[in-house]
């Protein structure tokens, strides 16, 4: 057979079925191994034939470079995949309907065609007696009993909700009046009122002993004046530039009440009047608003004069030193309040102002500086709510 019928034992690099990573089992040599396998029947050539049909060695990239013509066997190949049917297989049958009891075994199922609305009726023009027959009511007529009795029960209640309405509109209305009514009376009872102030109230009501000004002075300073006289009540002679008479002569003089003020240092005074006229509301509207038309509270030519007490420090209180004025025509009482103020030590002014004028921002004369403005601007402010308060709640009599 030559020498390739044994293996060579000392060899470790001759072939062998075996894969190099095999190790033999205990107590057997690789030699002993690959003598049983050659008594089995295997063989150098049959190597092929054993790694087509067993296992074979496992390929590895050490096995590759020792073995150049060793190649991986092929894996088998995929079993094919059945045909598809070119048709769908049939559907099984449906299942048949079960069959009314009442029917007979050879009659056709489904409904019935006698219950059909296109069922022949029977001859004489009678309905069909399977047939179902719908009835409707005899629908209601335009004038029947039915309308009738609805449109008069709702003319019935629109009637009842006319008066209803008219009711409330008239009770709306008379409220209206009743409370309007009420209103005027109490405007009439106040205006009444503030027209007798002047001999049913004390003085010292209506020109308290000492009058407190928060704020009255310039730049919000605080003022407090004080009562030095309070002239007799008289009529409105001699009180008045003779201007200012005329253009207070439609609501006339029924009394004249006046008192004389100074500050806390008695550097100032300033005498504040009431005028009670006897004119009504209406004339004290339009005395009211021509006085602001016509701007006659601005008209030096229209000042009222002080009241210079004999032995007080405003017995040189004359017209020539008046400094600041100003005038207030009421229309809620028969009232004209006013007041005129310069300095206690009866030096003259040459250009007096409205106090409006000398109390405004920016004002350099001599009497806005010093404060005459807001002297008879807060001392008159002052009387004026009393006035007012007392009309309101005259509570006290005169002793």
């Amino acid at each position: 057979m030559g020498s390739d019928s044994a293996p060579s034992a000392d060899s470790d690099s001759a072939w062998t079925p075996l894969p190099r990573s095999w190790v033999p089992a205990p107590g057997r040599s690789r030699q002993e191994t690959e003598a049983d396998s050659a008594r089995a029947g295997y063989s150098r050539g049959d190597a092929a034939t054993v790694s087509g049909t067993d296992e074979g060695p496992a390929w590895t990239p050490v096995a590759a470079l020792l073995r150049p013509d060793f190649t991986v066997p092929p894996a088998p190949p995929m079993p094919a995949a059945p045909p598809v049917p070119s048709t769908p297989p049939p559907a099984p049958p449906a299942p048949e309907a079960p069959r009314r009891p009442d029917t007979a075994p050879d009659a056709p199922s489904g409904p019935d065609p006698a219950l059909s609305w296109s069922a022949p009726m029977t001859p004489g023009g009678t309905l069909g007696a399977t047939r179902p027959v719908v009835t409707f009511a005899q629908p209601e007529g335009y004038r029947d009993t039915p309308r009738r009795r609805t449109r008069g029960a709702r003319t019935a209640a629109a009637a009842v909700g006319v008066v209803l309405g008219l009711g409330l509109i008239g009770g709306a209305v008379t409220g209206s009046w009743l409370v309007g009514d009420s209103e005027d009376g109490a405007e009439r009872s106040a205006y009444t009122a503030a027209a007798g102030l002047w001999h049913n109230v004390p003085v010292d009501q209506l020109f308290p002993p000492t009058v407190d000004g928060q704020g009255a002075g310039p730049g919000g300073a605080d003022r407090t004046w004080t009562r030095i006289a309070v002239a007799p009540d008289s009529g409105c002679a001699g009180a008045f530039d003779p201007l200012l008479l005329k253009a207070l002569a439609p609501v006339g003089c029924q009394r004249l009440l006046r008192a004389t003020y100074t500050d806390a240092t008695q550097s100032y005074v300033t005498t504040v009047g009431l005028l009670f006229t006897n004119a009504d509301a209406a004339a004290m509207r339009s005395l009211d608003a021509r006085f602001s038309k016509e701007g006659l509270a601005k008209r030096a030519d229209l000042m009222p004069r002080p009241y210079a007490a004999k032995d007080t420090v405003a017995a040189a209180f004359g017209d020539k030193q008046r400094a600041a004025w100003t005038i207030s025509v009421l229309t809620d009482a028969p009232v004209v309040v006013y007041a005129v103020s310069g300095w206690a030590d009866g030096r003259t002014v040459d250009a007096p102002q409205p106090a409006p004028v000398a109390t405004a921002t920016g004002a350099t004369t001599a009497p806005a500086q010093a404060g005459l403005g807001n002297e008879a601007q807060g001392l008159a402010d002052r009387i004026e709510r009393g006035l007012r308060k007392t009309a309101a709640t005259p509570s006290e009599q005169p002793s």
